[in-house]
């Protein structure tokens, strides 16, 4: 018998054996090379706790005298981010037209743009239009870098900067010879100390502030948002955070030199501003409390103009505070320099005003007056049969405060079924208020924003300062206070940051496609309106640490962006942080423009990996200062 031919099948087994052996292997071979790639590139890097030892050394030891001239790194664990290596012709291109940024003179170094006195002279003093916002137009516009004052030092850490500052940082002595007795500032060799006095509470503001406690309560949680008009050096403010209420110390560039300088050289929060012809810049039902000791704004004036405006940025059933004149006139008369009967007309033109707009009047004790804002308008919409002015504004957005003129009409509170309903929703008291849904979301207020896009939110900021806790490590150990998150959105970032010596000033640019900064006050934050294409409110170097997140995207069709990051680094303290998240093609032009100005930042890659479009630059404004004059 014949044997079978099996010659050809066992051939074509043997090259589908080595096709297989051969796809195996290249699979194994991509595993183990994908493997190799993901171990030495994470998507998270390590922190080094690369962070200067001289830094903490001297934030640890608030009373050294001796200045720190080390610069903070921040951590990157530089093997595993290789953004530049992917993104080296970008860079390459933008770093040839790198522009060096030169420091301004020296008597530049408390230059405040909208707010300069030079400029100011220009407008009319009727309702103090000379010291409201007036910025620079374009040919005005600086191109230099502000310079520190010569022998500038590292600020106290809080809590000890509540107590002290160092003379070199605000050389001014002028309040501590014209408020001497009345304990603001004291001068103690080669620092300041603040006693916590003010005109009107000899005894010290934590004195003061018990008072007010046992009259209406400051610490159950109901009150955590103030402000405080007139504010001096803001220690009504600064002692008021240990009670958990959090107060915007608002106060005009005037002859007092220098008090929101002092404020926030302390670690307290504070924006120069005055109430004169426009709107503050804060939304409607913003705070639950507003607090007036001798500021000096004519109340009852204009109509009432002034009071209305505090009206408008009370939340429903939140308290005014009045003390100093004409408050007991009848037994500080003498003292006030002022007659019986004009402090007795001044305080019943302030109740008749009160009264129009539905106030009550909660009690008048010694210095002290309180009155309270109704919770709705049902009953004040009746009175209006006998009150005929101030008359309910109509058609008006009760949020718009930007360069929005003072009207003469009470700003409507929304509608309620009855009497007992708070307008526009109860308030969480404090610490709940900070997570609970604020019920401008909760009522549909914000437009695309649903409790689900804020738990959403909340989540989000949670993961990602987890990750800047890893890539800034001196975030969670006190090197910071005063924080600035330049496009706060929804306050999640303020709200990632609670647990720590912080405090935020969460802005909303005015550009934004929606409003969300009474969100925000809503959450028991606090914060403010802001173009960007303009200079912020507040002296240089009085923030630690500023957060930009989507700035840069929004603004680079708007104006130059190179002025944005001049404005950062004007009120960026030496050593301070900053950290910008945007897509990479704006980042590079970012970090092209910064490399001229004596930062030392780094691009890192997205928390979630590599392959996000959008990146993180970190950045660290280095130590440097003006060079002392001749004359000095």
């Amino acid at each position: 018998m014949a044997k079978d031919n099996y010659g050809p099948p066992k051939v074509h087994l043997d090259s589908r054996r080595q096709r297989l052996t051969w796809v195996l292997g290249v699979s194994g071979l991509c595993v183990l090379f994908y493997v190799l790639g993901a171990w030495q590139n994470p998507a998270v890097p390590k922190s080094s706790g690369n962070v200067s030892n001289k830094i903490e050394c001297d934030a640890a030891n608030p009373l050294s005298n001796s200045r720190s001239t080390a610069v903070p790194l921040f951590s990157s664990s530089n093997a595993g981010l290789d953004f530049e290596a992917r993104h080296q012709l970008d860079l390459n291109e933008t770093l040839a037209t790198v522009e060096k940024f030169q420091p301004c003179a020296l008597n530049f170094s408390e230059y405040t743009p909208c707010q300069d006195r030079t400029r100011g002279r220009r407008f009319e003093r009727e309702m103090l239009i000379y010291r409201e916002r007036h910025c620079p137009e374009k040919d005005e516009l600086i191109r230099c870098l502000i310079p520190a004052p010569p022998n500038y030092k590292t600020p106290f850490k809080w809590p000890q900067s509540r107590d002290y500052a160092w003379f070199d940082n605000i050389p001014h002595k002028e309040l501590s010879i014209e408020k001497a007795v009345q304990n603001w500032v004291i001068v103690e060799g080669d620092r300041f100390r603040f006693p916590g006095g003010g005109t009107m509470f000899p005894r010290g503001a934590d004195a003061y502030i018990d008072d007010i406690n046992a009259l209406i309560s400051l610490t159950d949680g109901s009150i955590r948002t103030a402000i405080d008009t007139g504010c001096g050096v803001a220690s009504f403010g600064a002692y008021l955070l240990k009670r958990d209420v959090i107060t915007m110390s608002f106060a005009p560039r005037d002859t007092h030199e220098a008090q929101v300088q002092f404020a926030l050289e302390r670690g307290v929060p504070a924006m120069i501003g005055v109430i004169g012809s426009q709107r503050m810049p804060y939304p409607a039902r913003a705070f639950d409390m507003a607090h007036c000791s001798r500021c000096l704004i004519p109340w009852f004036k204009n109509d009432g103009l002034y009071l209305i405006e505090v009206d408008r940025v009370l939340r429903p059933g939140g308290y005014w505070i009045l003390s100093g004149p004409p408050i007991h006139w009848k037994k500080y008369y003498k003292g006030w320099e002022r007659t019986q009967e004009d402090l007795k007309q001044e305080q019943d033109s302030i109740e008749d005003v009160a009264k129009h707009l539905c106030w009550k009047k909660v009690i008048e004790n010694d210095d002290l007056a309180i009155w309270q804002k109704p919770i709705n308008h049902i009953e004040c919409i009746q009175s209006r049969k006998i009150h005929k002015t101030p008359h309910i504004c109509k058609n008006d957005n009760a949020d718009a405060a930007w360069y929005k003129k003072l009207e003469v009409c009470i700003t409507p509170l929304p509608e309620v079924n009855n009497e007992e309903e708070v307008a526009g929703g109860e308030l969480e008291k404090w610490p709940y208020r900070a997570f609970a849904v604020p019920p401008r979301i909760s009522r549909g207020s914000i437009p695309g924003v649903t409790a689900e896009n804020f738990e959403e939110d909340n989540q989000m900021w949670k993961e990602r300062v987890t990750h800047y806790k890893r890539i800034v490590p001196p975030l969670p150990q006190g090197r910071y206070r005063n924080v600035m998150d330049m496009n706060a959105n929804l306050g999640g970032f303020a709200a990632a940051l609670i647990k720590y010596p912080v405090w935020v000033m969460n802005v909303v640019p005015v550009n934004s496609d929606r409003d969300t900064l009474g969100v925000i006050y809503e959450r028991g934050f606090i914060g403010t309106y802001q173009d960007w294409c303009e200079a912020f409110s507040t002296y240089p170097r009085t923030y630690d640490l500023l957060h930009a997140n989507g700035v840069f995207s929004t603004y680079q069709d708007r104006c130059d962006i190179t002025y944005i990051l001049l404005e950062m680094d004007r009120i960026l303290r030496p050593q301070g942080t900053v950290i910008i998240r945007d897509i990479v093609e704006v980042l590079t032009k970012v970090k092209a423009i910064t490399d001229g100005m004596r930062w030392k930042s780094q691009i890192m890659d997205h928390e979630s990996g590599p392959f996000k479009p959008e990146k993180i630059l970190v950045a660290v404004k280095t130590y440097w200062t003006a060079e002392p004059s001749k004359q000095d």
